[in-house]
This record gives C-alpha cells, structure tokens and sequence, in this order.
C-alpha cells in the first residue's frame, strides 16, 4: 500500500479534475438538509411537546396526546433510510397518481414531478427530527419549576401565553446542549441521503474515490470534514451557552 501513490491520486480527483466543487456542494446540501431539518423538528417537535404536557381534561387533548403517541412510534421506530425510501419512491409518485402531476396554488402552476430529493430529504429529516425534539421538549418543560406557571396563571396570563412567554424561553435554555447533540446527530445521519441522489459530503467523496477506486484517503479526509463540522458547532453551542448563563446573572 503506497501512501503517496493513494494521495496523489485524491489530489489529482480533488484539484485537477475539480473533485473540490463536488466537495461544496455535498457540504452545502449536508449543512442545508441538517439546519432546515432541525429547524422543521424544533417547531414540530415543540408543538407536539405540548401536547403532551397539556391537561387531559377534554376529549381534544386527549384525541392529540394519542395522535403524538402514534406520531412518535412511527418516526422513532423506522430507520431514517426507510423513511426517505418511502417519501421518495412511494409518496411522491403516489401523489402524483392521486391528485395528479401538478396543482395551482396563486395562479402558479407547482409540479409535484419537480420536487427536488433534496427538498424530500430536508422534509424527511425534519419530520424525523420532531419525534425526538419532542421529547427533548417535553423534558425541557417538565424541567421547568411549576411555580413558573402558576405565577403566570396568577398574573392573569392564559395558558399558551404563560407557555410561550415563561415556561418555554426556560425550558429551552436548559435543553439547549441536547438540541446541539441532536443537530449533530442530524449531520451525519445526512450521509443515507444518496439513497435518493442527492449529493451529499459523503457521496462527494464517495464519487471521488469510485474515479480511481480508491477509497483510503478520500474517506479519511470525510471523516476529517465531520469532526471539523462537529467541533465547529460545539463551541458555538459552548458560546451560546456561556451566553445565556452571563445574561441570567445580569
């Protein structure tokens, strides 16, 4: 096994041959589907929380808590894979059939046909994400002292306003280190998106080392490329962090 051989090779796929605007775009589609997909499961997943934490005293709130129940059983119990198969290859064709290849929404005729995998992909990984934010969620609010909401209730506040106002901006100042393991978690479960073309940071290298079949270095400088992203995003949610806790004091 020549070392030299092998980088001189992934030199010549990433520079000469301009491997390297593969490498973007796989990055770019990587961080896209990771940040909009969190950012989908923060909002899904924190309605869904309060669901959960939600009195059930009428027959809505106990028809929603078991709607998140089936919810949560369905994303948290099928691989993520799975689930992009099926969107892909199964759902999107199937909407096709039901309601046709197109539909007009303002005047503007929207092709179901031109969905792009990347959009199904940010789709897929933000209604995956929602099942676990959830319970992060849920955990975050449960975590906040009661007393916070009956001093709310107390000041004449309705309950959604004491749950938006009080009870939230607290419980996610708490959960904030497992929102960032999650994001993280969501980075790099994003290298099954070529499982419906979509490029991606690991198919970008993958494709660089299927040009002369080999893979040694090519996927070493992958795993280099998720520490980087990994590191990069811990210290911000250090900073973060430190952030919130000097603002507390003040």
């Amino acid at each position: 096994m020549n070392i030299k051989v092998m980088w001189d090779a992934f030199i010549n796929q990433f520079i000469t041959h301009k491997g390297y605007i593969k490498v973007l775009t796989g990055l770019g589609n990587t961080l896209l589907i990771a940040v909009i997909g969190l950012a989908i499961g923060i909002l899904i997943g924190t309605l869904l929380a309060i669901t959960k934490v939600a009195p059930q005293k009428t027959w809505h709130a106990k028809l929603f808590s078991k709607l998140t129940d089936g919810y949560l059983a369905l994303f948290r119990g099928t691989p993520i894979v799975v689930q992009l198969l099926i969107m892909y290859y199964v759902l999107l064709p199937l909407l096709d059939l039901l309601i046709g290849d197109s539909i007009k929404i303002n005047g503007e005729v929207f092709q179901f046909s031109k969905i792009s995998a990347v959009i199904v992909a940010i789709v897929a990984f933000g209604l995956n994400s929602a099942a676990y934010v959830c319970e992060i969620m849920r955990s975050g609010i449960l975590s906040v002292d009661i007393g916070q909401t009956e001093a709310g209730r107390a000041l004449g506040l309705s309950s959604s306003r004491t749950m938006c106002s009080i009870v939230l901006p607290q419980a996610i100042k708490n959960i904030l280190p497992t929102l960032g393991n999650e994001f993280i978690a969501l980075v790099k479960e994003t290298s099954v998106v070529s499982f419906i073309t979509v490029v991606d940071l690991t198919g970008a290298f993958k494709q660089i080392g299927n040009a002369n079949y080999e893979f040694i270095i090519p996927y070493l400088v992958l795993a280099l490329c998720y520490l980087v992203i990994v590191f990069i995003f811990t210290i911000l949610v250090r900073l973060l962090e430190r952030r919130l806790r000097a603002s507390e004091k003040r």
